[in-house]
């Protein structure tokens, strides 16, 4: 299993645009095969998608999906620091 935690942090004029963009994403995403779970959370500006992957040929193939790299190039602009990618081991 793979860990995922994306973070990113809309500009606050494009607060409702992201919302959109990444709601759009994770639609799509749980469609995937290696999909086990991509949650979205959201504290004011900034939205939390927690994800797990069954394996790193689901993930690679996730990261090619044209609607991932549609949200990266449409939200460029609209965030206030570059997307955080953590991948991560859980350890308990």
């Amino acid at each position: 299993m793979i860990s995922i935690t994306a973070i990113l942090k809309s500009k606050p004029e494009y607060l409702s645009e992201i919302k959109n963009l990444v709601t759009h994403l994770v639609t799509e995403t749980r469609k995937e095969q290696a999909c086990v779970r991509y949650d979205l959370h959201a504290s004011d500006n900034v939205f939390i998608i927690w994800e797990e992957w069954k394996d790193q040929a689901g993930l690679d193939l996730h990261n090619s999906q044209s609607y991932l790299q549609d949200f990266i190039k449409k939200t460029e602009s609209l965030v206030s620091s570059p997307i955080q990618v953590y991948k991560t081991a859980q350890i308990l």
